[in-house]
């Protein structure tokens, strides 16, 4: 092969790579019924819990033991997103309350979060 072709390979390589948009689907296949629940996570949450729940320098992995319904249940991540909590298990801070999220939006959100978990083995 020559020079040329090995470069030409490597730069096709290398922007497939780089020009692939990752998303907490391409892991854990999503059910169309929740595809708006991800689409709402990826908006209002991933930039702190991360894309793939597995949290980031702003928030907390929600794929901790922690945040399994039987020690935070449903109506946690409610209060959570709706009104803020103060920091209780991770040295982040308090959570503000989501801008513009909305009981609705969380009902729609919430059981893609919980497929997730369960996907990833959480539960």
């Amino acid at each position: 092969m020559k020079n040329a072709d090995i470069v030409i390979a490597a730069l096709l390589v290398l922007v497939s790579i780089f020009s692939t948009r990752v998303t907490a689907a391409e892991e854990v296949q999503i059910p169309f019924s929740l595809g708006k629940g991800q689409l709402l996570y990826e908006k209002y949450c991933s930039s702190c819990h991360g894309l793939r729940l597995e949290g980031s320098t702003q928030g907390p992995p929600l794929l901790h033991p922690f945040y399994k319904p039987s020690h935070h249940g449903d109506e946690s991540f409610y209060r959570a997103a709706l009104k803020g909590v103060r920091q209780h298990h991770w040295n982040f801070g308090d959570m503000p309350a989501v801008e513009g999220m909305t009981p609705a939006r969380m009902d729609s959100l919430l059981p893609y979060l919980r497929y997730y978990q369960q996907q990833k083995g959480l539960y």
